[in-house]
């Protein structure tokens, strides 16, 4: 709790008056006021996160991390749990989209077992081992992991990202990977937010109506037999979540504390996110939007945040691949205010009126 404590204590307030100063930057740049839309919000967003006026991008990460769910013995969703350590294999052959993607805008993955209900061979130094449980339980039954769990999994992510902050991270992206966890990033995103299940529950990994309309009543279900307490983040993560998303809740804080943009992905990485946000209201300030997910639950976490998505692509993937994408962009609206030339540098006449 003590790592979760000082990394909480670490957040401040981002200042505003930075914004302000980017503006006037932007605003003497050879083009109309305002005509690079949303290029120029991300410039002011990442030049008062960073309160580094000569920042630039040289490195990206992103962390995938994976976890198990219990919940996946109800039939919520049409993949076995055994892809999940398979698909964690397969990250660390670089044979996965976000490994693709990732070469793409030459961004370092980083990939962590969380939970996954598994022991994976960790001989290649490529799984970073921050298990704390072979999955978590069902939560139709029991809570999902105990409070010290939940703790333990925020910490852990915490723990990831000082490590490989050693090494310089500019830009940070979150990924997952575990068969179930949008039906537990939906209980998740129902009790935090107070949305209906039906608003925040959508199809994951492609199922039908039928199983669609049982997803919603095991969640249904599970919320009203543990009652979890909406103003303790940490009490829903322990009842209905995920390791890995309490793992990206602790990376997503980390990144904060240290000044740090950060692109949310999709739903999953999002409701880590939503949970950092519980934890410190600071936080959200950090983050920029990289995509709009296909899974319903997404568009009212973005809300919530008060954020509008950079791109909208139809993707329900995951793994970080939106952030990835998105990495980009955001490089590009630095360059912009760094090599842009003024109109008093170009020789070229202002606007009179």
């Amino acid at each position: 709790m003590d790592v979760l404590k000082k990394t909480l204590n670490q957040i401040s307030p981002i200042k505003n008056e930075l914004k302000a100063k980017t503006q006037k930057r932007l605003d003497a740049l050879t083009k109309p006021l305002g005509s690079l839309g949303m290029l120029e919000e991300i410039t002011k967003d990442v030049l008062t996160i960073t309160e580094n006026e000569e920042y630039k991008i040289k490195k990206k990460v992103i962390f995938v991390l994976a976890g198990d769910h219990g919940v996946v013995k109800e039939s919520v969703t049409g993949y076995p749990q055994e892809v999940t350590p398979q698909m964690v294999y397969n990250f660390v052959r670089g044979g996965a989209a976000i490994n693709v993607l990732a070469r793409h805008v030459d961004a370092k993955v980083v990939v962590v077992d969380m939970g996954v209900a598994a022991d994976l061979n960790e001989a290649s130094g490529k799984i970073i081992n921050k298990k704390i449980n072979y999955g978590t339980k069902n939560f139709a039954e029991d809570h999902a992991m105990s409070k010290d769990e939940a703790i333990r999994s925020i910490e852990a992510g915490i723990e990831v990202f000082e490590q490989e902050a050693k090494n310089g991270i500019d830009i940070v992206g979150c990924g997952d990977m575990g068969i179930g966890n949008t039906t537990t990033s939906s209980a998740i995103v129902a009790a935090l937010t107070g949305a209906p299940v039906e608003q925040v529950t959508g199809r994951g990994t492609g199922i039908d109506d039928e199983m669609l309309a049982h997803k919603i009543d095991v969640i249904k279900k599970a919320l009203a037999k543990h009652n979890p307490d909406i103003t303790d983040p940490i009490d829903v993560l322990s009842k209905v979540g995920g390791f890995e998303i309490g793992g990206i809740t602790g990376v997503v804080l980390a990144a904060a504390a240290h000044k740090i943009p950060i692109l949310l992905d999709g739903f999953i990485s999002s409701a880590g996110a939503l949970v950092a946000y519980k934890l410190q209201p600071n936080v959200k300030d950090y983050f920029i939007a990289s995509h709009l997910s296909v899974e319903r639950g997404h568009q009212i976490i973005l809300e919530t945040f008060n954020k509008r998505p950079l791109l909208n692509l139809d993707l329900r993937l995951g793994e970080g691949t939106g952030a990835a994408l998105a990495m980009p962009l955001v490089e590009a609206s630095i360059k912009i205010l760094n090599e842009m030339a003024t109109f008093a540098d170009a020789g070229v006449s202002e606007r009179t009126s």
